[in-house]
């Protein structure tokens, strides 16, 4: 019911307006050019590599990311260092630091990667510190009394207590993936969704621009359900207070 109101909305606005085509197209024109460019092989094409360049970005942050954080998160020490540090390279924008890293990395595949690191970095990390610190006290002690090592402390305790706060991480960090990449391939690609934004913008092709952007979305959303329900998978048996804990 929703999606046929936003179409008869955006039929309106483009008929009480009057406007043309390269301002606002019908949704028909695009639909026609989601088509036209799917047949092609174009859009398949644009969408791997864009995919590619998120997954490798978020697949390092996730390791680097729940590594440093469940690191600094058994150590107040480490964390007070490294922080001041973390915190204060959270508040470059991304946009600024693209244009070194292509010079750095070139304008290939390495610096779009990089960038999308860059992004899901800090919520992987945020999230793995308040996950490890959430853990109960009284059960690592009670663990410890009975002789656990520190691997089967981490496997039985804290993994499983904090899973539902690192998977809230994952969500976060899934879908500003595909940010990151995009952002990447707007300052230097030839191939990639933000570059098919980028090529529509100079050719004033806004429906091959609306098509890009509604693949986006819909890249964003079936990430985001993904992850929805690998938590829901993980987390089966547990109080449904948890799994709500991580629910936006």
């Amino acid at each position: 019911m929703f999606f046929f109101l936003v179409i008869g909305l955006w039929k309106w606005i483009i008929y009480r307006w009057d406007l043309q085509p390269f301002i606002l197209p019908p949704p028909e024109l695009v639909w026609e050019r989601f088509i036209t460019v799917l047949k092609s092989g174009s859009l398949w094409f644009h969408t791997v590599f864009t995919l590619t360049e998120a997954f490798l970005g978020f697949l390092a942050a996730l390791i680097f990311g729940t590594f440093m954080g469940y690191i600094l998160a058994r150590s107040r020490l480490l964390e007070q260092l490294f922080s001041p540090y973390i915190v204060a390279s959270r508040g470059i924008p991304v946009i600024t630091i693209a244009p070194l890293l292509a010079i750095w990395f070139g304008f290939g595949l390495p610096s779009k990667v990089f960038v999308s690191f860059f992004i899901v970095f800090f919520p992987m990390l945020i999230n793995t510190i308040i996950g490890i610190r959430s853990v109960n006290i009284g059960h690592r002690e009670l663990m410890r009394a009975y002789g656990a090592s520190r691997w089967q402390i981490f496997r039985y305790i804290e993994i499983p207590s904090a899973m539902p706060i690192l998977l809230g991480g994952f969500k976060i960090g899934i879908t500003s993936s595909i940010m990151g990449a995009v952002v990447g391939e707007f300052v230097s690609a030839d191939r990639g969704l933000g570059f098919l934004v980028n090529q529509s913008k100079g050719l004033y092709d806004t429906p091959l621009m609306f098509v890009a952007i509604g693949t986006l979305a819909a890249l964003s959303f079936i990430l985001y359900t993904s992850v929805w329900g690998l938590e829901i998978i993980l987390l089966r048996g547990r109080p449904e207070q948890n799994a709500e804990q991580t629910r936006f």
